[in-house]
């Protein structure tokens, strides 16, 4: 968070801009959106009196490098302007860009906040930017190595005791541990602002979780796509190589060898903030994205649970804070950490990126001692300043502060639950007395910083550009020559014209950064070059237990919202609100089944919807759009939507966005005071195109690997299951014989056109269940659902050598069962239907469905044994 002085004072109007002196002073409608948008892009730009303006010089001219980004978007019209701020808009949602704002109902969803214009910076100041952070990321590595090991800054005195073995974050456990060169600092970043005059300095230090360089990356290729002209004009630097030298770095830290090194991405899970950002980075980064509990320790080595077993982990990326890594060592209430990981850690056996402990120099106290340590350490001045900070834990600066509390943002020395005064009100005298004598009382635990006044940048407002507070956050990764700085970065942007501070909890929003060049810049990629020796293979790493539990149950949701919606349809279909009843005989099969699933719990006792059309109605529509109901066809669209976020590095954004439009349209009607049947049917017949698109795209996209065999599974399971529920209601109806009974039964199965492509004649009971149970050409008979799966079966790991698995032995009876079924013995009386061997069988092939599923989940989500095949395969 930053801080910005709230100035009243009046600021300068910009001058016309020759174009705008030139207009007429009545236009019609249509000649605004064909005139150029220059002729009122600047109209509303207004920089402030108190603030360094990176966009207008003094004599309120734009600055040189903002020149041919200016030059292009004056050339806009208006309307064109307006299309690519809603192109932007369209991008960021269609790649399911998100951040979670905690306070938004929209949580996990919520789209992440681009300005289509970037801030452009300028290679002579970007040199000065590079030298310096270099500098303070050594400088900060050098103070971690000596805090961490042989504490000759506090023994001499160049640092207090209290600043490090008063923090939190100083991790005793980790004193005396070495890391590999000594580098605990493997990636960093620093909140970066400019002082009125112009001059950079550092608001802030990233050292534990330097997190944002994903969204940098997002925002570039978001922006280049809807500025190309500009882009390709400026010479913009690529990000492509910061990310290749950190895949590098990365490797060469493993204790084994470097192409053999396992990396994977420690992630809190899909309810942190900053989840996209990481799943997004696993993909792009090709590592792994795992939780604590995918983890395991054994010998005092780290293992990742997969489908064939444990598998040796070299290096772990975190995006967990240092002290929830470890249950056992640091915090025990953590559930997101593993368990033992400290002493693999002090074992050498695993690498830590950040390493363990880093969070200690990101305390602002230290910034107030980073000069003299820098001459001290380094023998060099401190190139890049910090705004100008004091720590109470020393005499002259506590004086400073308690004398100046009015004009100084007060914070917390340390990461802790200390109140202190909101900056952005005045303190009260009561409140100024109590904080003096908490300062006094305990001055270690607070610190002061200088009030920043943030530099403002265009921002893209409606029509034209305005000026807000921006932060720019910078990224560094050490390689084995040094740190190099990502040549770009992450602005930040104030949602106020004040701007009081800057946060994406508050808020905030960001742009792209543009490092420019006068000469064309070297197109790099993550892709090897030509002819280096690349090992080509047709599958990819193991996949963790944990992913194929959540793909297994995507498989499984995404059927169940299939035969939700199919069931609901058809019931709405048939539902006569004229009469009482509504035709309930027709559709009691279909009812049963909804029941039995958990759309409609408990309606077959409730009678007195049978005789009120509209109460059961009101039934069926919460069925369909109530999101508290569980198993509603709105919970379930959640549920879908939660899984593909826990899958996100394994998937598209096409399945993404197939699923987050899903669950836009059955949200859509709930804000309506009321829901008509015939609008609930056509949302229904649009999620059910959703449906089928999700499902085209893994069967057509996805390679055939164990992620896809696992969500191919899932659904098989779950349609075998909904399907013997559906036959075992209609065999037990009283209208079981009734053709409108059975016509609704091949509707909702998706058999329609093959019974009149074979049958002449009405729908008949032997021949619809031969078509649904027993046809093992029919994709949506139960019988194909069996035969797929024990074809996925022999693909699986385990169950190649294990032919007495307990899944195995029961599809096999399944399928012996199925096989040996006939749909004749139904051409007798329905007296007889209930007790023969066909109801037996859909039964028993009904209550053996759910122990497949316990079999599958105890053989293949959770896994002690190490794999003896090392990476193991996807096949």
């Amino acid at each position: 968070m930053s801080d910005v002085d709230d100035s009243k004072k009046d600021r300068p109007q910009t001058p016309m801009t020759q174009s705008q002196a030139q207009s007429s002073p009545v236009e019609t409608e249509a000649a605004k959106k064909a005139a150029p948008a220059g002729a009122g892009l600047l109209a509303k730009y207004q920089r402030g009196a108190a603030a360094f303006d990176e966009f207008l010089a003094d004599e309120a001219r734009p600055r040189a490098h903002y020149a041919k980004l200016l030059g292009t978007l004056e050339e806009f019209t208006a309307l064109e302007l307006r299309r690519r701020r809603e192109t932007c808009e369209r991008l960021v949602h269609e790649q399911g860009i998100t951040y979670h704002v905690y306070s938004d109902p929209r949580g996990v969803e919520r789209p992440w906040q681009l300005d289509p214009v970037p801030l452009v910076i300028a290679p002579d100041e970007w040199h000065a930017l590079e030298a310096g952070l270099i500098q303070r990321a050594t400088l900060l590595n050098k103070i971690l190595a000596d805090c961490y090991g042989a504490q000759e800054l506090i023994r001499s005195r160049w640092l207090s005791p209290a600043l490090v073995f008063a923090q939190p974050d100083f991790l005793r456990p980790l004193h005396g541990v070495p890391v590999p060169n000594d580098r605990f600092l493997h990636f960093y970043a620093a909140d970066l602002s400019r002082s009125p005059d112009g001059r950079w300095w550092v608001v802030s230090d990233r050292t534990q979780i330097p997190t944002g360089a994903g969204y940098a990356l997002a925002n570039r290729l978001v922006t280049s796509r809807i500025l190309p002209e500009a882009f390709r004009d400026n010479h913009v630097h690529r990000l492509a190589g910061f990310f290749r030298d950190a895949q590098g770095a990365l490797a060469q830290l493993s204790p084994r060898q470097a192409d053999k090194a396992r990396v994977v991405m420690l992630t809190p899970g899909p309810h942190n903030e900053t989840y996209f950002e990481q799943a997004y980075l696993a993909r792009y980064l090709g590592y792994t994205l795992v939780e604590g509990q995918d983890l395991t320790v054994r010998d005092n080595h780290v293992f990742l649970k997969t489908l064939s077993g444990l598998e040796r982990v070299d290096v772990i990326l975190r995006r967990v804070d240092d002290d929830f890594c470890d249950p056992l060592e640091l915090r025990n209430d953590s559930i997101l950490g593993v368990p033992g990981l400290v002493e693999v850690v002090r074992a050498g056996n695993v690498v830590m990126a950040n390493a363990l402990g880093t969070g200690l120099v990101q305390s602002p106290a230290f910034m107030s001692f980073l000069p003299g340590l820098c001459k001290h350490i380094l023998g060099e001045k401190l190139k890049l300043p910090s705004v100008a900070t004091w720590w109470c834990g020393q005499r002259a600066a506590r004086e400073y502060v308690v004398e100046h509390l009015d004009k100084l943002v007060i914070k917390p020395a340390f990461r802790s639950h200390l109140r202190v005064p909101d900056p952005e009100k005045p303190l009260s005298e009561a409140g100024r007395a109590a904080l003096k004598r908490h300062i006094e009382f305990d001055p270690d635990l607070f610190v002061a910083q200088e009030r920043v006044a943030l530099s403002t940048a265009p921002v893209w407002d409606k029509d034209g550009l305005v000026a807000r507070p921006v932060s720019l956050r910078v990224f560094l990764v050490a390689t084995e020559q040094g740190y190099r700085v990502m040549p770009g970065g992450l602005t930040r942007v104030s949602p106020d014209t004040g701007g009081k501070f800057i946060s994406m909890q508050g808020g905030g929003s960001s742009k792209d950064t543009w490092l420019i060049s006068e000469t064309p810049v070297e197109e790099l990629s993550l892709l090897h070059a030509p002819g280096s020796g690349v090992e080509l293979r047709r599958t990819g790493n193991n996949l963790p237990s944990r992913l194929a539990d959540n793909f297994f149950w995507l498989g499984r949701y995404s059927e169940r919202a299939d035969a939700t919606a199919r069931l609901l349809r058809s019931a709405l279909l048939r539902f006569n609100p004229e009469r009482a009843g509504g035709g309930q005989p027709l559709v009691a099969p279909l009812l049963e089944t909804l029941e039995k699933q958990g759309q409609l719990p408990g309606i077959s006792k409730k009678p007195e919807l049978r005789q009120n059309a509209e109460a059961f109605e009101a039934e069926l529509l919460a069925a369909i759009f109530d999101s508290a109901r569980a198993g509603s066809l709105r919970n379930t669209a959640d549920q879908l939507q939660r899984l593909a976020m826990l899958v996100r590095d394994r998937t598209s954004n096409d399945m993404w966005h197939v699923l987050s439009q899903l669950n836009d349209r059955l949200g859509t009607p709930a804000s309506s005071p009321v829901v008509l049947a015939g609008e609930a049917a056509t949302v229904l017949n649009e999620t059910l195109l959703g449906l089928a698109a999700f499902h085209g795209l893994a069967r057509e996209n996805m390679t055939r690997a164990q992620a896809w065999r696992f969500l191919d599974m899932g659904l098989r399971i779950e349609r075998a299951v909904y399907l013997c529920t559906l036959l075992d209601a209609t065999l037990r109806s009283p209208d079981a014989e009734n053709p409108s009974v059975l016509e609704a039964v091949l509707e909702v199965v998706d058999s329609s056109i093959t019974f009149r492509s074979r049958y002449t004649l009405l729908p008949s009971v032997p021949a619809v269940f031969d078509l649904v149970l027993l046809d093992d050409k029919n994709p949506r008979s139960v019988l194909f659902q069996i035969k797929q799966l024990v074809k996925h079966f022999e693909k699986l790991p385990k169950e190649r050598s294990d032919a007495s698995g307990a899944g195995k032995v029961t599809l096999l009876n399944c399928l012996l069962r199925l096989e040996r079924a006939d749909a004749r013995e139904l051409a007798g009386p329905a007296a007889r239907w209930a007790g023969s061997d066909l109801a037996g069988t859909i039964r028993e092939t009904l209550q053996a469905l759910p122990q497949l599923s316990d079999a599958i989940a105890a053989s293949y989500f959770a896994h002690s044994a190490i794999s003896r095949t090392g990476r193991g395969s996807e096949e």
